[in-house]
């Protein structure tokens, strides 16, 4: 079993990759490594298969989160199919910002169901809060296993781009044996 990798240290080192070397401002370095501490730290909670950070310009920090997730099969879902990853990925909550739109899709993986979503979070007293849209597919890869692609951003301009990045994605996904 692999040792968990110290967040801090990591941050620090992805972020060193990420800036230009002839980047001389310190609090650049600095900032990144602080959200790409706090975005793994986020992701490790919910324990995915694999998390990555997407940061196409360092100085703007993270544009979006990906998630690989695996389900199982369990007593409670003995089969999984993609009815059930759409009532699941599909079902809004208190903190929809609009219905969430659900698709059917086939890929190299199996049939899939794609999601588009945004919640509100983080809403003061004065109501007003943080958007966060997300795009995720839910594949079957047979009854007894389910993978989840979930892409997560607050840079609302970027929708469409992030959306057809997922969309990239979620073809490259292959399941072997």
């Amino acid at each position: 079993m692999r040792k968990p990798v110290e967040l801090g240290t990591w941050a620090e080192e992805a972020a060193r990759r990420l800036v230009r070397a002839d980047d001389s401002d310190p609090r650049l370095l600095t900032a990144l490594a602080a959200e790409l501490r706090e975005a793994a730290a986020d992701s490790r909670e919910r324990g995915p298969v694999t998390a990555l950070s997407y940061v196409p310009e360092p100085r703007l920090g993270e544009l979006a989160r990906i998630e690989l997730s695996a389900l199982v099969a369990d007593d409670t879902h003995p089969s999984l199919s993609v009815g059930l990853l759409r009532r699941h990925l599909a079902a809004p909550t208190a903190d929809s910002y609009r219905p969430p739109e659900a698709e059917l899709r086939t890929l190299p993986a199996g049939p899939a169901v794609r999601v588009r979503h945004a919640y509100v979070r983080d809403v003061g007293r004065d109501g007003l809060g943080t958007v966060l849209e997300t795009c995720a597919y839910g594949i079957r890869a047979d009854e007894t296993w389910a993978l989840v692609l979930l892409t997560s951003w607050q840079a609302l301009a970027h929708t469409d781009a992030l959306c057809d990045l997922t969309d990239e994605l979620a073809r490259t996904v292959r399941v072997t044996a």
